[in-house]
């Protein structure tokens, strides 16, 4: 998938994230509650409001943790408790402060903060020494990549000698080689921040699967009803709600790992949490009550990881520490 950089200002990066693209605040977020009462949440727009955020800008928030916001339910959005909503609201330089740590930027201003020409700021984006936050597809449904300012000073604080005078000799060396780490790396904080925000371990499996396309899917998980409840529990599948059919495409590609490197280490990541999920219990079946019975799992290390990677392990026993983990502890017993 081609992916086009384009200039944005530091607003219509905030208000055309790809966090907030078309939505105001929700009505009647509140109804039923009585404000300030202890235990009442409010709905994500009514949240929103409260803390004189943007849509996008309340979606950035809880994505990165700033904002606590319970799980949404049946596909909805997040509702936030009415005790976060008042923390925040006391906070020094409320809603100032809450608002410069969502602040994002395009290519063009980012590259001004910095000092330095587009080009180069999107040269080092695309070998990965600034990752993207979110996105949004612009009116010729090109990927517009966002990144946090907080992050953008950061990075200039910490690698001035990168922001002047010749490219070094590893970074023009990765550039012409085609390297573009920007959908990786977006798609890599994004799964992180989904498996901090839950404990289930069939949550954390869908999390994972979500970065994989039906057929490594299936290679993965070969029991039809397991892929099922993993497509109905997995999170959104993106920020923001494209209404054109290719803005959904151009999105849903966006999501899969593409990349020989990252697929494997998404079908190894699966494996694993669906054999932790599979001991705590069963995926739900037609016609039975809701899943509770542990299923059997392997027993030897690493060989989750033969599953996926379709081999048959050799009958000798698993190398120890990470190499095993990742099935490249047997290779040499297997080649030779």
């Amino acid at each position: 998938m081609a992916v086009k950089e384009a200039a944005r200002t530091g607003r219509a990066g905030a208000e055309r994230t790809a966090t907030g693209a078309g939505g105001g605040a929700e009505a009647g977020g509140g109804a039923g509650k009585t404000p300030g009462a202890a235990g009442s949440t409010l709905a994500a727009g009514r949240a929103a409001q409260e803390l004189e955020l943007k849509r996008g800008e309340f979606d950035l928030a809880v994505h990165l943790g700033l904002i606590s916001a319970d799980a949404p339910v049946a596909g909805g959005r997040p509702r936030v408790r009415r005790e976060e909503v008042d923390r925040l609201q006391a906070t020094a330089g409320f809603p100032e402060s809450l608002r410069a740590r969502v602040r994002t930027a395009g290519t063009a201003e980012g590259a001004a903060l910095l000092g330095i020409s587009s080009v180069r700021f999107t040269g080092l984006a695309r070998i990965g020494c600034v990752s993207p936050v979110a996105f949004y597809l612009n009116r010729y449904r090109a990927v517009v990549w966002l990144y946090l300012v907080d992050e953008i000073a950061g990075f200039g604080a910490r690698e001035p000698e990168l922001l002047a005078g010749k490219s070094p000799v590893g970074m023009r060396t990765m550039l012409e080689a085609g390297v573009d780490w920007r959908a990786r790396n977006w798609r890599s904080r994004r799964i992180d921040r989904l498996l901090g925000r839950t404990e289930d371990p069939w949550a954390r499996a869908a999390v994972q699967a979500s970065a994989l396309d039906a057929v490594q899917l299936a290679e993965v998980v070969d029991d039809p009803y397991e892929r099922a409840y993993l497509a109905r529990i997995r999170p959104e599948s993106a920020f923001g709600r494209p209404g054109s059919v290719s803005g959904r495409e151009t999105m849903g590609q966006l999501m899969l790992a593409d990349d020989p490197d990252e697929i494997l280490w998404r079908r190894v990541n699966l494996a694993m949490e669906l054999d932790r999920a599979r001991e705590r219990r069963s995926a739900p079946r037609p016609g039975g009550p809701p899943g509770s019975a542990p299923v059997p799992v392997p027993a030897r290390a690493g060989e989750a990881v033969d599953r996926v990677a379709g081999r048959t392990a050799a009958p000798t026993v698993a190398a120890p520490g990470l190499l095993a983990r990742i099935g490249l502890g047997r290779r040499r017993s297997r080649d030779h």
